[in-house]
């Protein structure tokens, strides 16, 4: 992908949004839209959408965020793209960040939600990890469950892990879709101040219980899990150019959350 963060303001009025309500619980709207650009597809999203306040979230940031990260670990993923535009929404013009990201999909294939596909395979009352261990996915599912411990992620239901089809080939799509994570309830300094970031929060996942803490019992050789490691000077490489898009208080939390469960994540490998 191109730059990873486009500064200079794009005038993005011409793309029209859809609404997704959020599947979380949480207050308001995410909304995508998507184009063609030289025969591919290029989906695009907001962060959180209140019809009163505009666009009050941080989720397009979080993306970008999570994508620095598993570059670090050498994780495969989707990538995104975070663009400084300026878009209509409801007849109303907003100066935001949104996220871009490229179709991940190969020619001749179709994707199935995890959930759906578990449902019309499954046998014997197996569960949904012991299902994708037998398809030969526990590598990825272990990977993607200490991912979401780090990040805290809000929203992995079964259709934020798809199955991608091409004839009798089955693959799982790269990870994506991590907004819901971090600090993605906080509005203000002050809730960014009171935000334990060691607390565990009841969070949607298909896979496992509601708690990323407790599934990363499922992960049996947390030792492999990564390729690479996350290391004190990675903060700068993670937080590059965000200066002037989330503030110093904010970026410091997030780094204090991330690095402080990935000591955490890294003594129960030793143990």
């Amino acid at each position: 992908m191109e730059k990873k963060i486009i500064l200079e303001k794009q005038d993005m009025r011409y793309l029209e949004w859809s609404h997704t309500r959020s599947s979380s619980g949480t207050a308001g709207t995410f909304l995508k839209s998507e184009e063609m650009i030289d025969g591919k597809k290029r989906y695009y999203k907001l962060s959180n959408y209140d019809p009163v306040r505009g666009i009050i979230g941080h989720e397009c940031v979080n993306e970008i965020i999570v994508d620095r990260l598993l570059t670090i670990l050498g994780v495969e993923h989707l990538e995104y793209q975070l663009i400084h535009a300026e878009v209509e929404v409801g007849g109303k013009t907003f100066e935001t960040w949104l996220c871009a990201s490229d179709d991940f999909k190969e020619k001749g294939d179709t994707k199935l939600a995890l959930d759906a596909f578990y449902q019309s395979q499954v046998e014997n009352g197996e569960s949904p990890y012991e299902f994708c261990k037998k398809q030969g996915w526990q590598k990825y599912i272990d990977i993607m469950l200490v991912v979401d411990y780090l990040i805290q992620n809000r929203d992995r239901h079964g259709a934020n892990i798809e199955v991608l089809r091409n004839g009798k080939n089955m693959r799982i799509a790269p990870l994506f879709d991590h907004g819901l994570s971090f600090l993605c309830s906080c509005y203000s300094e002050e809730e960014i101040k009171e935000f334990d970031v060691a607390k565990d929060r009841i969070c949607q996942n298909f896979i496992g219980s509601r708690s990323t803490l407790e599934n990363l019992a499922l992960v049996q050789n947390k030792k492999s899990v990564f390729v690479g490691t996350l290391k004190p000077k990675d903060k700068e490489k993670i937080f590059e150019d965000l200066e002037e898009i989330i503030p110093r208080i904010h970026r410091d939390k997030i780094w204090e959350m991330l690095y402080q469960r990935w000591l955490h994540y890294e003594s129960l490998c030793n143990q």
